[in-house]
């Protein structure tokens, strides 16, 4: 199993270290598509999942999820988090072994997601609707000293409800200077490009697991499609994710940094447990 770069205490001691450092944006990957965000004073969890909730769920059935890489830590020791965003109902994304210990250590941390999932979120996560911040897209939502825009993704294709409002969101945070760019889940769509455009994002997380039939789930960008995307976007930096975390639904990052070098694309691959600091200094 892989071992994070680090866990636990020391990824501890690292986001201590880190809030010295307050004119950067500070961004550590948790596996998946799991990031914590720092800036200045304020901690934000996108689409955490640090459980093994789905490798119990699907032992023993034709799509195990056998877990690759350790735990880099408990949710329950996170008792800083500000912001908790999920991107959709995916619970790789809304993970409620994740969020019920998050609650309990931060019992005021804001939670925001799609307005289109707030009912079937607040009954998977069994809290109540009212404790969810709903959002949608060319709705901002402006909290702690961050400003939250949200557009479509497709997952893996763009699906709204009967009030025309999109189930899976991806998340544009402005901290001070930088912008971020979340997806969750996601491919292409015409639009997608124009969208992103709108802002000129400094950094963006990016799947790159693809997409196979075989695996029997819903598919993402893969290595060369986030690079083009970014390219088409504007985006200064790609992080890419949503790998080595379940052995059915993986790929290798060469092919995402083989088509970023040849496209002079920058990038940051992170290690789970790692951090990367914007602008580096």
């Amino acid at each position: 199993m892989i071992k994070p770069f680090l866990a636990n205490e020391a990824l501890l001691a690292d986001i201590e270290m880190a809030r010295n450092k307050d004119q950067q944006v500070h961004i550590w990957w948790l596996g998946q598509s799991g990031f914590l965000l720092q800036w200045q004073t304020t901690y934000l969890l996108f689409d955490p999942y640090l459980s093994d909730s789905l490798t119990k769920k699907y032992a023993g059935t034709d799509k195990p999820h056998v877990r690759m890489t350790e735990r880099v830590v408990s949710p329950e020791q996170l008792n800083f988090i500000d912001i908790l965003t999920s991107s959709h109902n995916h619970t790789d994304h809304l993970d409620p072994e994740t969020i019920h210990p998050l609650l309990q250590a931060n019992p005021a941390m804001q939670i925001i997601l799609p307005a289109a999932n707030r009912e079937s979120a607040a009954q998977k996560l069994r809290i109540a609707e009212n404790r969810i911040e709903a959002i949608d897209y060319q709705q901002p939502l402006k909290t702690q000293n961050l400003v939250i825009n949200a557009i479509p993704s497709a997952h893996e294709t763009l699906e709204t409800d009967s009030l025309g409002r999109h189930k899976y969101l991806g998340y544009i945070v402005q901290a001070g200077a930088v912008t971020l760019y979340h997806p969750g889940d996601t491919v292409r769509y015409p639009a997608m490009a124009n969208h992103l455009r709108r802002w000129e994002i400094d950094i963006a997380m990016l799947p790159i697991n693809g997409r196979s039939p075989s695996r029997g789930v819903a598919g993402n960008l893969d290595g060369a499609e986030a690079v083009k995307l970014a390219q088409d976007s504007g985006i200064r930096v790609v992080i890419p994710c949503h790998y080595d975390m379940f052995e059915f639904n993986t790929v290798s990052p060469s092919e995402f940094i083989h088509a970023a070098r040849t496209n002079n694309q920058a990038y940051q691959v992170l290690r789970t447990g790692e951090r990367w600091s914007f602008p580096p200094f």
